[in-house]
């Protein structure tokens, strides 16, 4: 069957050309396709290939990444585990400096406890005591005896073992608790320690003032008849002198008593009765050894003087030896000049001998000796023939030693 041709205008085309045409056209698409898959196919080839690049890169990456995770994982385990050993050793450390400190802390509370139970058993001992010296003071006797051995103590710390008597029986038959023996008489001086206490202790425990005047009341009354009894007791002439002692064991009784009964006080000197405490009492014994030692001194004072011409003696015997200890030395300067002398001499004749300056022998009756140690005349020198005399050599003069003669230190050089 045969194609008409196509009349397009004014052009005519024929149909096997444009079938081929349009043939051509589609191989030219087909072909431009093939092309364009192909680009798209490498390209996409290459983006893999880039993209594999990538990955691994960006395998190696997380890798590396990985890597150090694991080493900053580490380092900060290692980090917090040693972070946590100072903190345990820390901890551990404080805890048992806190453990030592609380130790030291309880063992010196125990130590404090024990000491408090120490002074609380003191305590309980001085409030025993204190009863118990409430007691001897409200016995009569027991309070005398307290206050005599007070007495005792003092004068026997004070004075020589002779120089006093406990108890002593005076011609009366009465025996007071100390005489004490004065030098140079037969007279002593007498102590009493057996001071009323009784109205003292009610004087102070008193609270009203009734109560108290009838306290002082007793106080005077009982002190006074005490003084009272000691000048009539131990006042004998001859045998005691006339004054005497009364001791008061008790430095807080003196004080009332010189603070509200100076009118006591007045008394008792007026009666030649001295009223002691402790402190006055250590004051007269100690004036009374002073006493003791000066009379002593005087009792020995011919000794002294005997004593004293000996040894006025001996220093005459010193003056002798130490005048023959000086001769003895003159007599040692005169012989070391004498070896000086010599010395020179000897030295002169070695120095002849050195620069052969020999003198012609002389004859023996000419040689006569000397009263200077008989050293030969000197004659001129002579010059021996068949040589001539050599020429003097200056010669060194040996310093003569200096002898200082001791000073005769007793004639006052």
């Amino acid at each position: 069957m045969a194609l008409e041709p196509l009349q397009v205008g004014s052009i005519t085309l024929d149909p096997v050309h444009v079938a081929l045409a349009l043939a051509g056209l589609a191989v030219l698409a087909l072909l431009a396709l093939a092309i364009i898959l192909i680009v798209l196919i490498v390209r996409r080839k290459r983006e893999g290939a880039a993209n594999d690049t990538q990955l691994g890169e960006m395998r190696v990456r997380l890798q590396t990444l990985a890597e150090v995770s694991v080493t900053r994982h580490g380092e900060l385990a290692r980090a917090v585990n040693e972070r946590l050993d100072r903190m345990t050793h820390k901890v551990g450390s404080d805890l048992n400096e806190t453990a030592r400190k609380t130790h030291d802390s309880i063992s010196k509370l125990n130590e404090r406890l024990a000491v408090i139970d120490t002074a609380q058993k003191n305590l309980t001992d001085l409030s025993s005591n204190m009863v118990s010296l409430q007691e001897i003071l409200a016995n009569k006797q027991a309070r005398g005896a307290f206050g005599q051995m007070r007495m005792e103590t003092i004068v026997k710390d004070g004075l020589p073992a002779g120089a006093y008597t406990f108890q002593a029986t005076l011609s009366n038959g009465k025996r007071p608790d100390c005489l004490l023996h004065m030098p140079n008489t037969p007279a002593g001086i007498v102590i009493d320690a057996k001071f009323p206490l009784e109205g003292f202790e009610a004087f102070r425990t008193a609270k009203r003032e009734r109560e108290k005047k009838e306290a002082a009341r007793r106080v005077r009354t009982d002190v006074t008849r005490h003084i009272e009894a000691m000048a009539e007791r131990y006042f004998i002439a001859g045998e005691t002198q006339d004054t005497a002692i009364l001791f008061v064991p008790s430095e807080a009784i003196y004080a009332d008593l010189a603070e509200h009964f100076s009118d006591i006080i007045q008394k008792a000197h007026r009666a030649r009765i001295v009223i002691c405490a402790p402190n006055m009492m250590m004051l007269a014994v100690q004036t009374m050894q002073a006493i003791m030692k000066d009379v002593q001194m005087r009792e020995q004072a011919h000794l002294i003087q005997k004593e004293v011409a000996t040894l006025m003696t001996d220093m005459g015997r010193f003056r002798d030896r130490v005048l023959d200890l000086q001769r003895h030395f003159g007599q040692a300067n005169d012989d070391i000049d004498k070896i000086l002398t010599s010395s020179e001499k000897i030295t002169k004749r070695g120095r002849k001998i050195e620069t052969l300056d020999f003198d012609e022998p002389a004859p023996q009756s000419e040689i006569a000796p000397q009263a200077n140690g008989g050293q030969p005349l000197s004659h001129a020198p002579v010059a021996p023939q068949g040589r001539q005399k050599p020429a003097p050599q200056p010669r060194r003069e040996t310093p003569r030693a200096r002898v200082i003669r001791q000073p005769d230190l007793l004639a006052g050089e």
